[in-house]
């Protein structure tokens, strides 16, 4: 039997020969209804949206969290249904239907799938999940591509009075590209919805001779007050733990005040860090309104 690129249809792959069917019930199982896939394999976004894509007729765009996946987007659990724009409402388990209207422009060829274009999927993505989710989930599309939030206002222009669009806009005031986790992404929620002002994301702290020696998560630059998210890496790999130590070690020496702070305090305990900063900020003369 030679291996044939998969998912596939299971009829086109019996018409033309390319399996028989003994070999189709054996080495293969249903994905969607008619749709296969070697026995075994750990299907990816990308593999799911295709077999979904298929499953439609050929005739569906990948959409919302499947669009952001073929982007590149990370953090989406390959378990995650897959979003599809479609006629279909009948759908089978695992695959999601949305009767979008799509206007010219707003589809492109992506790894081979039609797919809401970076915009519209972002557009998508932020008036249908909860807030702090569409937040996580925006950053995670804007950190992989070049889209940005005129780019998704003008696909809003374009579509007045869809649902969600309130929430949307709201989602827009916090999103940021330089979030590469969504617990960074909390982070910043967490200190944004706290009357801090807006961090700087991704900055970059030069030594005495102008080496940039560390690059922290978020902060304010002009207080030389920064946020680090410390992360399952900084405990589980001896090497980062080493770098994390030193850099730790000089940013005090170069007038830096880093803030540290784990899931666990945002989710158990949000004030301790949060008075943590607010008094690094005032200390650094930070003209609190408080």
């Amino acid at each position: 039997m030679q291996p044939i690129p998969w998912p596939f249809l299971a009829n086109e792959a019996l018409a033309d020969g390319a399996l028989a069917f003994r070999e189709l019930r054996r080495f293969h199982e249903a994905v969607n209804p008619g749709v296969w896939a070697p026995r075994g394999v750990d299907l990816t976004p990308a593999d799911r949206a295709r077999a979904a894509w298929l499953w439609s007729g050929r005739d569906a765009v990948v959409a919302g969290l499947s669009a952001s996946a073929l982007y590149g987007a990370k953090w989406i659990d390959p378990a995650t249904p897959v979003e599809l724009v479609h006629t279909n409402r009948r759908p089978p388990r695992g695959v999601i239907v949305h009767t979008d209207r799509l206007l010219p422009g707003e589809t492109q060829l992506v790894l081979g799938l039609p797919a809401t274009t970076v915009a519209r999927t972002a557009f998508d993505i932020g008036r249908r999940h909860h807030f702090i989710a569409a937040v996580q989930r925006i950053d995670a599309l804007m950190n992989t591509t070049d889209v940005n939030v005129e780019d998704v206002q003008a696909v809003m222009l374009r579509h007045r009075g869809s649902r969600g669009i309130t929430r949307l806009r709201k989602v827009l005031e916090y999103v940021d590209s330089g979030s590469e986790s969504p617990y960074e992404s909390l982070t910043r929620i967490t200190l944004i919805s706290n009357g801090f002002p807006r961090p700087q994301t991704q900055i970059r702290v030069p030594d005495e001779d102008g080496f940039v020696m560390a690059r922290l998560d978020m902060g304010w630059p002009e207080w030389r007050v920064g946020v680090e998210f410390d992360g399952a890496q900084h405990w589980t790999d001896p090497a980062q733990r080493t770098r994390d130590v030193e850099r730790y070690a000089r940013l005090p020496e170069l007038g830096w005040h880093v803030v540290r702070v784990t899931g666990s305090m945002l989710h158990n305990n949000p004030r301790a860090f949060l008075g943590r900063v607010g008094a690094a900020l005032t200390a650094r003369g930070w003209p609190c309104a408080a």
